[in-house]
């Protein structure tokens, strides 16, 4: 308990109440508790089979769920998940916070599903497999099902985390729709065969194709954890031979991730931003070490070879498919807008977008980091100085996503190397404005 700030526990201890508050009809009300015990079973059975098998990519049993809510008088159907969330395993302590606050939030999904599916008639259309009516009231109890578990999981995030309301929330819901939707029509499927002629047994069957798609999910994340770590490997091998830099590619992702969201893009494509700023640098790999760590000027033709490292990086990352765009911005993030930038030269529009938001992230890490041979500039005078530059080698577009996003969200820079007593030349080509790296 005293790894969970006080706030948290307020937090879980309200929400468990109002759980509490939701059960407490169940003594006066006609319920099925045969129907209750078995669905309740089934739950607890069906999360430790899935957490077992799909250790670390679990995704709740929300069909089972569901088909309470549509089976069940609201305060019965909230008991559904009790004691397969008591009894679950926890990984993170303290566990019994954290199963309490799992029953919790689930008792309070499922009672307000049940609630609004009761309210539109749903109980007896289920009972009379009444198509197309049946489908109405489950329509509407899965969007509720959804926005509660929102509002409680962006809620916990705002008290824990002390996020604002709307970074806490933002994409909960979204997020959540056409999955709970998938597993709303499944729960759908088995509240209509419980009550068909074929019974429980019948309805139990629908959870066969669910598993189908459990294993399709935990080996797309396998796949995602497979591709962090490649990307992990590449970022660990330019940090080790360029350490002037040690963690300039993760800062840069981050920026890039401020400006993306900042102009809207999907969630997809901001991921891919983040893929970009952390290996931007990659090709550095490709250049001989002593011009990297090189202490004083660089001659025209070491400048050259450092100049091929946006080239070597695109042929390295080549045949990564799962990185998308973020290739077009490793081999471009050195373009300027005004077409003396390499290693093309290209001008204006002719840059890729996601190039043209690694630039903004790169330069701007760049000036607010100490190393060797620079130190840190303040933020507002890197934000300065990007605008100063914005249309000649910077997009303003993107220069004025990030200066909106530092007001919202702040930057906190980093030292990227040890500061020497004395700084000497830098041990690498320097914009003479940005101070990035070349």
């Amino acid at each position: 308990m005293e790894a969970v700030p006080a706030r948290t526990r307020g937090y879980v201890a309200c929400v468990t109440l109002l759980a509490l508050l939701c059960l407490r009809p169940l003594p006066s009300l006609p319920t099925p508790w045969g129907a209750l015990a078995l669905l309740a079973t089934v739950y607890a059975a069906c999360e430790q089979a899935v957490r077992r098998r799909f250790a670390g990519t679990f995704h709740p049993v929300y069909p089972v769920l569901l088909a309470g809510a549509f089976l069940l008088p609201p305060p019965a159907a909230a008991l559904v998940p009790l004691p397969g969330a008591l009894l679950a395993r926890v990984e993170q302590r303290p566990g019994g916070v954290r199963r309490v606050w799992r029953a919790a939030r689930l008792t309070l999904a499922v009672w307000g599903a049940a609630w609004v599916h009761r309210a539109l008639g749903g109980g007896d259309a289920v009972a009379a497999s009444d198509f197309p009516y049946a489908l109405l009231p489950a329509v509407a109890a899965v969007p509720v099902f959804c926005l509660v578990l929102a509002a409680l999981d962006g809620g916990m995030l705002a008290v824990t985390e002390r996020l604002p309301a709307r970074r806490a929330w933002r994409g909960l819901l979204a997020r959540s729709l056409a999955p709970l939707g998938v597993h709303g029509l499944a729960g759908l499927m088995m509240a209509v065969l419980w009550r068909s002629p074929y019974g429980p047994v019948a309805a139990l069957l629908v959870l066969l194709p669910m598993y189908v798609s459990w294993w399709v999910f935990a080996q797309y994340h396998r796949e995602r954890a497979a591709h962090q770590a490649t990307i992990r490997a590449l970022v660990q091998a330019v940090d080790i031979k360029d350490g002037y830099t040690r963690g300039h590619s993760e800062r840069v992702g981050q920026a890039s991730v401020l400006i993306a969201r900042e102009l809207g893009m999907a969630d997809e494509r901001v991921e891919v931003l983040r893929f970009a700023g952390i290996l931007h640098d990659v090709g550095k790999l490709g250049v001989p070490t002593r011009l990297l760590r090189k202490d004083g000027p660089l001659t025209p033709e070491e400048r050259r070879i450092i100049e091929l490292h946006p080239e070597y990086g695109h042929e390295m990352v080549r045949g990564i498919s799962f990185l998308g765009e973020a290739r077009a911005a490793i081999l471009h993030h050195h373009e300027r807008m005004d077409g003396s930038g390499y290693p093309y030269g290209l001008v204006g529009g002719q840059i890729p977008e996601c190039a043209r938001v690694v630039a903004v992230a790169d330069a701007f890490d760049a000036m607010t980091s100490t190393r060797s041979y620079s130190r840190a500039r303040p933020v507002q005078a890197a934000v300065a100085e990007l605008q100063r530059c914005a249309g000649t080698q910077f997009d303003p577009r993107m220069v004025t996503a990030l200066v909106r996003a530092l007001g919202r969200h702040g930057w906190h820079p980093a030292v990227t190397a040890d500061e020497p007593e004395c700084a000497t030349a830098p041990p690498g080509p320097v914009d003479g404005r940005t101070g990035a790296r070349r």
